[in-house]
């Protein structure tokens, strides 16, 4: 870029509006703030060079300009072509001085250009958002493993890809799995990814979800959240799932279970939220009524099968921002939202800060945990240390003036005896 600045963002111009945005977000990331408070007195990482590879929001810029303040060196790309949004890119550049290389809608081969100029800072650490960057690395830039000491990995897709490698040992270093956290995936996945799924719905389509039959394909967490919301706004919820435990548990919490295949001809609203491949596949596309929408919560575009849609249809036209029309052969409309990518990213502004700020306060400290720890650590994926999470929640809970009790001494002695009983 010009002017001595570092990056490729869509407009520099846009760094003012960006800057307003980060602030606001920061008015919610209180475990943040305090964080970013003593990594701006103690710069536990100093001379550190990081790669991120993360959702380039006014979160993610909240966290970036932590761990800047806390004496690293950070060079961020954008995890997913959608997500970004434009004016906090420039703002991190032109006002925070982070090189940032994200642009809204960026093509596939942008895309990793990106991820290869995240890498050409020639990282100490990895911070990872669905693995894309730790994959790129591995596989293309294996001169630079030599320098790598640890990394974090955000999500859901990314641990299982990760694990994955460790698996065959093909992973070179260890990662901590940030999304292990019991303060990131029973709030991050369950209450932010429900609310920014229906908030991405709804501004895509002005859907009202009351009446509405809702299919949420998956259980986990991120499925749970979004049932959840969907009963919350007067819909019948439907939910998919593979795992006897997780069916059983959406029985048991009020939600009717089926295969996704019987589920296609009644649904009238599809989510998926599983991580894996086809969900959406032929037999729920050709059994599909009239007007069925379609999205993904999931990380990558894969979970709806796009190609076979594309092949059953006669046209397409993009006929709301986000929102593509799709003539079937047989003469039914289906729509797909975001092309088929998060749609809480694509067509909205993802999770709210509150819940954003223990998933990055994960992140930081980990970042920081690494800094002494990684060399000890195999290289494999660990969950992130009990007391980092501990502490997150403590200062959350503290943030909100909330306050706790505290066992006695009389109730920790009966904890740990075993001779105590009725």
């Amino acid at each position: 870029m010009s002017n001595g600045l570092s990056g490729d963002v869509k407009d520099i111009g846009l760094s003012d509006q960006g800057v307003s945005r980060i602030q606001w977000a920061a008015r919610e990331m209180r475990v943040l703030k305090l964080i970013r408070d003593r990594f701006v007195n103690e710069k536990p990482l100093e001379g550190v060079d990081i790669a991120a590879c993360l959702h380039v929001t006014t979160e993610t810029a909240n966290l970036a300009i932590t761990l800047k303040d806390g004496g690293a060196n950070v060079v961020l790309c954008a995890s997913n072509p959608l997500s970004t949004q434009d004016d906090v890119a420039a703002a991190l550049v032109n006002e925070y001085g982070i090189a940032t290389y994200a642009i809204n809608g960026e093509d596939n081969e942008t895309y990793y250009k990106h991820i290869h100029s995240a890498l050409d800072n020639k990282p100490h650490f990895t911070m990872d958002d669905g693995a894309d960057l730790v994959s790129v690395l591995h596989k293309e830039r294996t001169d630079l493993l030599g320098k790598v000491i640890g990394g974090t990995e955000e999500t859901t897709t990314g641990v299982i890809r990760l694990r994955s490698m460790a698996q065959e040992n093909k992973l070179m270093y260890p990662i901590i799995a940030i999304n292990d956290a019991d303060t990131k995936h029973l709030f991050d996945n369950r209450y932010g990814t429900g609310q920014s799924t229906l908030d991405g719905i709804t501004r895509a389509t002005n859907v009202l979800w009351s009446g509405k039959s809702v299919v949420v394909c998956g259980y986990g967490w991120c499925g749970r959240g979004i049932a959840l919301r969907a009963k919350g706004m007067g819909s019948h919820v439907i939910v998919t799932e593979v795992d006897s435990v997780r069916a059983l548990e959406a029985v048991m919490d009020g939600y009717q279970v089926m295969p996704v295949g019987e589920a296609s001809n009644v649904g009238d609203i599809f989510i998926t939220a599983t991580g894996d491949v086809n969900v959406i596949d032929k037999e729920t596309l050709d059994n599909a009524k009239d007007g069925s929408i379609f999205a993904n919560s999931g990380h990558f575009n894969s979970e709806i099968n796009i190609p076979y849609l594309e092949s059953i249809s006669s046209g397409k036209r993009l006929i709301r921002s986000s929102v593509e029309e799709y003539s079937i052969k047989d003469g039914r409309k289906l729509y797909l939202l975001g092309e088929g990518r998060l749609i809480n990213l694509a067509a909205a502004e993802g999770h709210p800060s509150s819940v954003m700020d223990m998933s990055f306060a994960n992140q930081a400290l980990c970042i920081e945990y690494l800094v002494g720890n990684a060399k000890e650590l195999g290289k494999t994926v660990h969950s992130v240390p009990n007391d980092i999470d501990e502490t997150v929640a403590r200062i959350k809970l503290h943030s909100l003036g909330i306050g706790i009790d505290s066992l006695t001494e009389e109730q920790e002695l009966y904890l740990r005896s075993w001779e105590e009983g009725t």
